[in-house]
């Protein structure tokens, strides 16, 4: 009897902790067409990192500056670059929760992959 009590206890304690998210690589078109608006668009589709007023993800700190080579600019400052980041995301509302990394890859990569947009 003893051994069911200790083991119902554990369970519910273990239900009570908060899940941890497994971290993801992902990789695509890293788009910020206008002021703190930012999505990734991966293979998956598109993904949330934040919107103007709104959302913002964890770690927009570990987004780095990207050299003129790496970066498409479509409006003044802003556009988008080809990445691969290592991320939390709710895949419920297509977000990304946290950014840990953020590693640039050619653009080339990105335009030839067959899984992403045109760009």
């Amino acid at each position: 009897m003893r051994r069911k009590a200790l083991l119902a206890i554990s369970l519910v304690m273990m239900a009570a902790l908060p899940s941890v998210a497994a971290v993801e690589t992902r990789c695509g078109w890293l788009d910020n067409p206008t002021p703190a608006n930012w999505w990734l668009t991966d293979a998956d589709g598109s993904w949330t990192i934040m919107a103007q007023g709104g959302y913002q993800a964890q770690g927009m700190d570990m987004i780095p500056d990207f050299k003129p080579s790496q970066y498409v600019k479509t409006n003044g400052y802003y556009g988008y670059t080809c990445a691969c980041m290592d991320v939390t995301t709710n895949s419920n509302l297509s977000r990304i929760r946290r950014i840990y990394s953020v590693k640039p890859l050619k653009l080339s990569q990105c335009r030839q992959d067959p899984n992403l947009p045109d760009r």
